[in-house]
């Protein structure tokens, strides 16, 4: 038997200590590896099995109208939210996903996938309604939280949707106001940490922390709900009028301010139901694509094409709307005098072309403000053969054209110009009557704030204000110069010539009795030439001696032997501005009486009836309800004393009349066969009767069926003989 020596025993302990200084040595290698290469994550594993984290909602913020009325809004909802690891510490995974799935109407394995998932915070389903959250509460989940929430909602339906935009499931903007101003509009989430003990059950109340919701800004729009319909209204009239086959668009600024009071483009969507298809013929087609891929593809770009904001996306050429600026560039210039004299003979040799004027015959002998009036091309081909290449594209981008705005909606396009090395004299001919390059109708319409401001061209803007819940003010918006672009003589020179046009010239079907009408006509061929489609266009500003407001019109593609912009796109304009001007309350040579129809919907009866009453109107009650969930006329019309509101108390189907013939009848008197028949008037474009004139014509025609309060637009006639 052997035993250790004094050295044995000394190498042993050698040996053990060695060991032991290794073991320590891997013990603090891997002590330092959890705690600084994998302690973040060990912290994070640690704080979710320690905690659970609830997200709270915050309150988007409303957009509303320039007069405070709700564009956007968001109302009270709730957020089904699991813990799946308490979920599977219940053992009853399979029976809630069951259970969630069939209240919510979702897959349960959908459901079951949520549920399984190695976290303390989930969201199931958003924006449920109240039946499913009290069915969710009565069933009381482990592991199963319902949050408050806010679901978006938009008053208006359509109204203004290429504007307001819209928000997806997550409440975040996807669109127009609500994508740009999404940094105001969203708020800020609280939240709701609540300790477990080891257990994995939920700490007492006091070691609970709850961060508050902080509610998103409120946006004040420069639009005018009252303009903004009138305008959407008058727009689907003239598509459907004049057989528009791609679409049109309007937009009403203040000549001063740049402050858009509306921006209408048809066809439209309804924002709280963005991602449904409108047009029905296109949806059967859709629904008809066996192909899953391809369906989708094409319903992409359905809505793609249905949410596109035609007055600031799309470019086209402007035509003789154009020509309004050329004339300003040359008296800006001093290159011509009022009274010069020019010769059309219907057309213009311009190197190796023949370019024909509108009127082949020619316009023979006329001054320049007669070419103006006659917008005549040969005599703006020559203005801008006087100019020259230079000189006109140095006015071309001083005006604003071919570089974008800074508006405030997404998308907004430059317009396409020629490249100067190719702007020849060809395309100098071309462009001095608004061919051959494309703009905006937000382009164009800011351009001719430079003509009714001074010179001075304004930035056009969507946003008045920022308020908070309490309607105190956060930032005001200013209106905003861009620069001057002509003088302020040129700029009233240019004026009065189109008021010339719009009493005398081509835009005579823009004219409204009693007011100073200025404006221009277009009418441009698309490409390729010679394809028979056209777009129609007005710009027309009001009063022509102290603009106040700016109107543009732009309907591309109306088929039919109607398709000139003096034919259909000024009397739109018309249209729509003969009840702006009397809304606005500027006021008129012939200052007519009238009044405007209360918004009643949502009233009782009595509260309804007494509305009208004290406004001014009689009213004729439809159905058997208590209270109003439509009216006829629209809210805001101008009608005049003792006219009538049809009010409809239940979604009855509307009754229908028979407008009566009123050619030859004193105004008066029309007026009377209309009251008596249950319609109102419209005379001389005012909402008013004068006692002595004659009725000539009639919109609609006699015999016509209509809904009952619909308004009858007649015009004076002095030589037709009295019934």
């Amino acid at each position: 038997m052997k035993t250790l020596t004094g050295v044995g025993i000394q190498k042993r302990s050698i040996t053990i200590l060695v060991g032991a200084i290794v073991l320590l040595g891997l013990l603090l290698i891997r002590v330092a590896w959890i705690q600084v290469i994998n302690g973040e994550e060990y912290s994070k594993n640690a704080a979710l099995q320690q905690t659970k984290d609830i997200v709270i909602s915050s309150k988007r913020g409303t957009i509303y109208d320039r007069n405070m009325n709700e564009l956007a809004k968001s109302a009270s909802s709730e957020t089904v939210t699991v813990s799946p690891r308490e979920i599977k510490e219940s053992g009853k995974i399979n029976d809630i996903a069951s259970g969630l799935a069939a209240i919510l109407k979702m897959d349960k394995d959908k459901v079951y996938a949520t549920l399984a998932k190695d976290s303390s915070y989930e969201v199931v389903k958003r924006k449920i309604d109240k039946d499913q959250a009290d069915a969710i509460r009565k069933e009381s989940y482990p592991g199963v939280v319902l949050v408050e929430d806010f679901k978006r909602y938009y008053p208006g339906g359509t109204l203004a949707s290429h504007v307001i935009g819209f928000v997806g499931t997550d409440n975040q903007g996807l669109a127009g106001i609500e994508m740009i101003y999404e940094n105001y509009l969203k708020g800020l989430p609280g939240r709701i940490i609540t300790a477990k003990n080891a257990a994995g059950s939920d700490m007492p109340y006091k070691y609970e922390k709850y961060i508050d919701p902080q509610n998103g800004v409120n946006i004040v729009l420069t639009i005018d709900e009252v303009i903004q319909r009138k305008a959407e209204d008058s727009l689907q009239k003239a598509v459907e009028k004049y057989n528009v086959q791609n679409g049109a668009a309007c937009i009403i600024m203040g000549a001063k301010t740049g402050e858009v009071l509306a921006m209408a483009t048809y066809p439209t969507f309804d924002l709280n139901t963005p991602f449904t298809i409108m047009n029905e013929e296109k949806k059967a087609q859709i629904e008809q694509i066996e192909n899953e891929k391809q369906r989708s593809q094409a319903t992409s770009d359905e809505l793609n094409r249905q949410w596109r904001n035609k007055a600031v996306v799309d470019s086209y050429e402007p035509g003789s709307t154009f020509k309004a600026m050329v004339a300003a560039m040359a008296l800006e210039e001093n290159l011509v005098n009022l009274n010069e004299n020019f010769v059309c003979s219907g057309s213009v040799q311009v190197a190796n072309y023949n370019i024909g004027c509108w009127n082949r015959s020619g316009h023979g002998t006329e001054t320049f403000v007669q070419g103006v009036y006659n917008s005549c091309n040969p005599v703006f081909m020559s203005i801008g053969s006087r100019l020259g290449a230079t000189n006109f594209y140095k006015y071309y981008k001083s005006f604003g054209f071919g570089s974008t705005t800074g508006f405030d909606l997404p998308g907004e396009a430059p317009g396409v110009f020629h490249s100067m090395d190719r702007f020849n004299e060809v395309e100098l001919a071309t462009a001095s009557f608004g061919q051959g390059f494309t703009v905006t109708p937000l382009q164009l319409v800011t351009a001719y704030s430079a003509i009714t401001n001074d010179g001075y061209m304004v930035k056009p803007r969507l946003i008045k204000s920022l308020v908070d819940d309490d309607g105190n003010v956060i930032e005001n918006f200013e209106p905003e110069k861009i620069r001057q672009v002509v003088s302020k003589e040129t700029a009233d020179t240019v004026c009065q010539i189109l008021e010339g046009v719009a009493s005398d010239g081509t835009s005579k079907n823009a004219y409204i009795e009693g007011y100073h009408i200025a404006g221009k006509t277009g009418t441009s061929e698309k490409t390729p030439r010679g394809n028979g489609k056209y777009v129609a266009s007005f710009v027309g500003f009001a009063p022509a001696d102290d603009p106040e407001l700016i109107c543009l019109i732009m309907l591309d593609e109306p088929m039919g032997s109607s398709y000139m912009g003096g034919a259909i796109a000024a009397p739109t304009f018309k249209e729509i501005m003969s009840d702006v001007l009397v809304y606005m309350q500027i006021k008129s040579d012939s200052s007519p009486k009238y009044n405007f129809v209360p918004n009643i919907t949502g009233q009782t009866l009595e509260e309804a009836k007494n509305s009208l009453t004290a406004a001014g109107f009689k009213s004729v009650v439809m159905g058997e309800g208590t209270s109003v969930v439509s009216q006829s006329p629209a809210v805001g019309t101008a009608l005049g004393d003792n006219a009538i509101v049809v009010v409809y108390t239940e979604p009855v189907a509307e009754d229908y009349v028979v407008v009566p013939d009123l050619n030859g009848y004193y105004a008066s008197d029309a007026n009377q066969l209309l009251v008596n028949a249950g319609l109102n008037i419209k005379v001389g474009g005012a909402y008013m009767v004068s006692s002595s004139v004659l009725v000539g014509t009639q919109d609609p025609p006699a015999g016509t069926e209509v809904p009952r309060g619909s308004v009858v637009t007649v015009e004076y006639n002095y030589t037709t003989n009295v019934h």
